[in-house]
């Protein structure tokens, strides 16, 4: 018996069934992308977009192909900044996120 699971498997299984939880990946990839990490940060949507929106309803949002989208997606992917913002939107749409900005002082 197995004692352990590949973990994006947990993630996928939880992002279905806890939309507060995929709220929260949706707030840390956008968090990744603004430090700079944004390999890690095209992962976590792409995770978001097998789960809750799907390649191909994706696509037929944006009028790109799912297999362009995959690849932006992709650890090498290197999506444009409307691509980005076209993705984002459709995750936030889906699950329903509103994005707000706040002014922080500069220490």
């Amino acid at each position: 018996m197995d004692l352990t699971r590949d973990s994006r498997k947990t993630v996928v299984e939880r992002v279905k069934h806890d939309p507060a939880f995929a709220k929260a990946l949706l707030d840390e990839a956008l968090t990744l992308f603004l430090n700079g990490e944004p390999d890690t940060a095209r992962l976590v949507l792409r995770d978001l977009v097998s789960v809750t929106v799907g390649f191909e309803r994706l696509a037929v949002a944006t009028g790109k192909p799912s297999k362009s989208l995959h690849r932006m997606l992709s650890p090498k992917g290197n999506p444009s900044m409307d691509n980005l913002a076209i993705i984002i939107g459709a995750i936030r749409k889906k699950l329903g996120v509103k994005l707000a900005t706040r002014a922080v002082k500069a220490a």
